[in-house]
Order: structure tokens, then sequence, then C-alpha cells
């Protein structure tokens, strides 16, 4: 905390409160060396801007296709409450198939193991583990993992994803 220069800190943010260096032993400083006093004598909260946020736990989401899939959800609207990202573990059986989907988000896909097939209007792609694709928000797709062993990867979208902006087949 010391460490930090004035400007990293956010006053409007604080556990102590501005009022209190008012009438404290700290009246009759200037105003500019009280708030950086403050700046200085608060503590971030968890969760503030100021300190990292532990993920203690992903929460498993129910799966959408033919075959139970896992999908254990770390970052995303469900788990902690972002719009911004998700990042998903996911692990699907061999002959999983999932609708078909015209997301409204960029999908960051890393395979970890097995293969995973993504269908598009071109054609379809395999991406073994090792790899990765990007499957870009608007373009129709469609997930399955074909192979013996199925697959685990991991999927990150940006906006995070959703029901409402998936989009799938019905």
């Amino acid at each position: 905390m010391w460490g930090q220069p004035p400007s990293a800190v956010q006053p409007s943010k604080a556990r102590l409160p501005f009022a209190a260096l008012l009438t404290s032993r700290y009246a009759s400083l200037p105003t500019a060396v009280k708030l950086l006093l403050y700046s200085y004598l608060r503590k971030p909260k968890a969760g503030s801007l100021n300190m990292p946020t532990l993920i203690p736990q992903p929460r498993r989401i129910q799966s959408a296709g033919n075959k139970p899939k896992l999908i254990d959800e770390y970052v995303g609207r469900v788990n902690t409450k972002t719009s911004t990202a998700s990042v998903a573990h996911m692990r699907s059986p061999q002959g999983w198939l999932e609708p078909g989907q015209t997301p409204e988000f960029d999908e960051f896909t890393i395979v970890l193991k097995g293969l995973l097939r993504v269908e598009h209007k071109g054609g379809a792609l395999d991406v073994a583990a090792g790899q990765a694709v990007i499957a870009h928000a608007g373009e129709w797709l469609r997930y399955s993992t074909p192979e013996e062993a199925g697959a685990e990867y991991i999927a990150v979208c940006l906006p995070a994803f959703s029901m409402e902006s998936v989009h799938r087949d019905e």
C-alpha cells in the first residue's frame, strides 16, 4: 500500500471516511495532505481493483448436445457475475454433438486432450491437442468430439457466453 502512487488509489472505495480525517487530529493539515493520508490509510476490500480476486472453484454448468458434457465455468456470468469474458474448462465424450450456433461473441478454444471438430459454413476444422481455434462472432458453427477419447479444452468467450447471445439452431 505504501508503495502505490496517489493516482493509483481511489478514495471513493475507501473504508476510512474522509470526514474522520477532518475531525481528527489531522484537521489542521492542508486538504491535499489529508487526501494523500486518506489514500494511504485506507484498506482495499477483497475484489476491488486494487487486489486480485481468488476464484476458489468453478461452477458446473449444464451443457447442450446429444450427450452429457462437463462444463466448469471459472469466470463468467454464472460463477463470477462477469459479463466481459468467460473462461470454462470443458470435457466432452466421444460422439458428443452440440447444436449449431451463431454467437454474438468471439470464442477462443485451446484443446488440451483429444480432438474437437468445428464445423462452419465452409467445411470443418479438426483441432487436436496442443492446437487452438478462434470462432468469430456472427459465424455459424457446430462443435463435436468424434474420436474415441472425446476432448478436453478451455474456452474463452469475449464478451462472456450467455444463452441469449449464443443463438443456437432450433
